[in-house]
């Protein structure tokens, strides 16, 4: 009996075990995408905007300079989000020059958080059209190439003269850029072609957790507009353009262990010797996290997570075809550094993969003693900051619940879900047949740019309040090239060298024009 037992005990953990695996095996079995047609969705066929506006053109080119300046003056103001640093000021320094276009009707909107900005110009014209912007920024790193990101430098690269600053791409060098455009528009015909609509918010690069407060003492009114825009850099450096019409949506939060009831130090790290007698939170933390996905981290084994996702529609499954005629995620791995895909995936798979699953993701995790040299400690606490991205048709509270499910169901009730930004917000997507999106091709195209088209980028932003809430179809973006976003020496390209096909900040500001003229003749 003695030497049964163990037996059975190693037995009975073997079979739990393989039960455990099992369970975790169904709760990773990815969808199977079936595809009803082999037809590509091809951009230029839709024929290029013929209209011509040289005069407005010419007024560009003899502004430039002023124009330049105006993006300057911008990105010297600090209105870093996070750090609530100059965001009345900009917020202010946006309303002002609204109203000196000429925007009759400009408000400073408070919110319970930073404050929004609305304005609205009545050009009597048939169409209306709703301009997103957003004037927040994210705070800078010390490894610049320049000493002052907030001067506003321009600096000569292999690519040209470039804007480098905190948010010369990002957002708000093509926002203002998009004023410049209606500048030259109205000191050339008197007037814009369309009435406009511009909501702004300061909380973007915090999930926009209040921007519904911007929008709210308005929305009636911003419901009766044609269609919503967002001006932003969508060029590579070669010149190509991806046209995406929608974003994932996303929950952000902190997961956190920490020493109590169950075990763990409770107040203070203690001397790591002592690990052999208590338990250690940021072990805990690390197999909490561990237990969500496969060992290699590509596989969700949370309960229920690709269970109810939504397949690509005929009219998504035209574009993926596209995306993948046209190679859509050719040189992206060099660009980012990445040596292959997960699974080495390619073609379609690769597309589906990255635009119809929710990921799980650490952004950051911490705990204890992370400077020079040693120090041998148990830490009390141990935190993760983690991200979900969510396709259409996965909802914020259903990330939540599952998430807090799983934890509970596997012994980690104590583990704290601190929720950041809000509770997150869905994905948004508007249909490439709408007029607003074969507008905005159809300029492209006038440009010798015929976009890759996909039904929506794997990044987020709160684009679902216009699609969604006001019902309008939204399009983001426009020629122009940057980089650095969120990151060191961030950019806009201003004027390109000889042979760098991206639009220089001329070309990009006669895009805005030509749109807003295209659109009010469509």
């Amino acid at each position: 009996m003695t030497r049964l037992f163990p037996r059975l005990i190693i037995l009975a953990w073997g079979l739990s075990a393989a039960i455990a695996l099992a369970g975790d095996d169904r709760a990773g079995i990815r969808p199977a995408y079936e595809f009803d047609t082999q037809e590509a969705f091809d951009s230029g066929q839709i024929p290029a905007y013929a209209g011509a506006h040289d005069a407005v053109h010419d007024r560009i080119d003899a502004d430039i300079e002023r124009h330049i300046g105006e993006l300057q003056r911008w990105v010297r103001q600090r209105s870093i989000s996070a750090q609530d640093d100059g965001i009345d000021a900009m917020a202010g320094m946006l309303a002002g020059d609204l109203r000196r276009l000429g925007f009759a009707e400009v408000d400073i909107v408070e919110t319970d958080g930073h404050p929004g900005v609305f304005g609205h110009y009545d050009a009597g014209a048939e169409k209306t059209l709703v301009v997103y912007m957003m004037y927040d920024v994210q705070p800078v790193e010390d490894n610049w190439q320049i000493d002052d990101p907030f001067a506003g430098e321009l600096v000569e690269t292999e690519l040209g003269t470039v804007l480098m600053a905190r948010g010369a791409t990002n957002q708000k060098g093509p926002e203002r850029a998009f004023l410049n455009a209606l500048d030259a528009i109205i000191a050339t015909e008197g007037t814009l072609p369309v009435n406009l609509y511009v909501v702004a918010e300061g909380e973007e690069e915090l999930g926009s957790t209040h921007f519904d407060q911007v929008l709210a003492p308005y929305a009636d009114r911003l419901r009766e507009a044609d269609g919503a825009y967002f001006p932003m850099n969508l060029q590579g450096s070669g010149g190509s353009v991806s046209l995406n019409l929608g974003v994932k949506g996303i929950v952000y939060f902190e997961l956190r262990s920490a020493g109590g009831d169950w075990g763990g130090p409770r107040d203070n790290e203690i001397h790591g010797s002592y690990k052999a007698v208590v338990d250690a939170p940021a072990l805990r933390l690390v197999n909490a996290i561990a237990s969500m996905t496969s060992a290699d981290g590509n596989t969700v084994l949370i309960d229920g997570w690709y269970e109810g996702l939504r397949g690509p529609t005929p009219e998504e499954q035209r574009l993926i075809n596209g995306m993948v005629e046209r190679d859509a995620f050719a040189g992206l791995q060099e660009s980012l550094g990445v040596e292959r895909w997960v699974q080495d995936l390619e073609s379609r798979d690769l597309v589906l993969r990255y635009l119809f699953e929710p990921t799980l993701n650490i952004n950051g995790i911490w705990s204890g003693y992370t400077g020079e040299g040693g120090k041998t400690i148990l830490p009390q606490v141990a935190t993760a900051k983690i991200d979900s991205r969510l396709p259409p048709g996965r909802e914020p509270e259903q990330v939540w619940r599952m998430i807090r499910d799983h934890l509970d169901r596997h012994g980690y009730a104590d583990l704290e879900i601190v929720q950041i930004e809000g509770r997150g917000y869905p994905a948004a997507s508007t249909s490439v047949e709408s007029g607003l999106v074969r507008t905005a091709i159809s300029v492209f195209n006038r440009y010798g740019h015929p976009p890759a088209v996909s039904p929506w980028l794997a990044g987020s932003a709160p684009f679902y309040q216009f699609t969604d809430h006001l019902d309008l179809p939204f399009v983001f973006g426009g020629l122009g090239h940057g980089a650095g976003a969120h990151a060191p020496d961030e950019f806009m390209l201003i004027h390109p060298a000889e042979g760098v096909h991206a639009a220089g900040l001329a070309e990009v500001e006669k895009f805005y024009a030509d749109l807003l003229f295209a659109f009010a003749e469509g």
